[in-house]
């Protein structure tokens, strides 16, 4: 099996509860966590009755036992990182070929992290990771239905930043380099990655190179 991530096309909406019992403010996401049945920007299809049983799963071993945990960003690897964790998804249902979702906030220092994001307006999207096989057909992947969850949703940028992110890159991305965040070479190997990509990768490219990038902001 090999490591498959999605980045959603949607972004998700924050909901913010003005006070629980301790007198603090509840912070939620909720949308679209996870698609079926629609060729995704990686090439991929998730057959639905694949992610059904996946999800039941998940719902039972982890969500209803308050372990559905996420990160901020988008690790490299299937396992849950209890440093980096950054919420907790409490509700995860069929909706047609979607697959809605909700996330409490933690308290955690990255938790904190999307909090701020969001008093500040960000808009945040998901990112589902787990492992299973690929089988080639036509001009996509389908999924097996070996495939499970490490969790529904990392929080992720905007879903879109990927393709504006590279945009960027092939104009020079001037800001990335002057913000410090990174370094020349950092962008010049960028540029000859996507330069020589095969056109079949080339998403898939895309996408490494936004997590890569995303990694270097979280790091800081």
């Amino acid at each position: 099996m090999k490591l498959i991530s999605e980045f959603n096309d949607y972004a998700v909406e924050p909901v913010i509860v003005e006070s629980n019992e301790n007198g603090k403010k509840d912070y939620f996401i909720e949308g679209i966590f996870m698609q079926s049945e629609i060729k995704n920007r990686n090439g991929r299809i998730y057959p639905k009755e694949v992610i059904q049983k996946e999800v039941k799963r998940y719902n039972k071993e982890f969500v209803e036992q308050d372990r559905a945990f996420g990160e901020l960003g988008h690790p490299e690897g299937p396992t849950i990182n209890l440093d980096k964790v950054s919420h907790m998804i409490t509700k995860l249902e069929e909706e047609g070929n979607n697959f809605v979702g909700r996330a409490k906030i933690l308290s955690t220092p990255n938790g904190q992290i999307v909090k701020n994001l969001i008093d500040d307006g960000a808009k945040l999207g998901v990112s589902s990771r787990g492992l299973g096989s690929l089988e080639s057909k036509g001009n996509a992947q389908y999924v097996k239905d070996d495939f499970q969850l490490a969790t529904a949703g990392d929080i992720v940028a905007d879903p879109s930043a990927p393709e504006a992110f590279v945009e960027g890159i092939m104009e020079g991305v001037e800001w990335v380099y002057e913000s410090g965040i990174l370094k020349a070479r950092d962008i010049d190997e960028m540029q000859r990655e996507l330069k020589t990509a095969r056109l079949n990768d080339l998403e898939e490219t895309k996408l490494k190179l936004w997590k890569r990038f995303w990694l270097i902001l979280i790091r800081l």
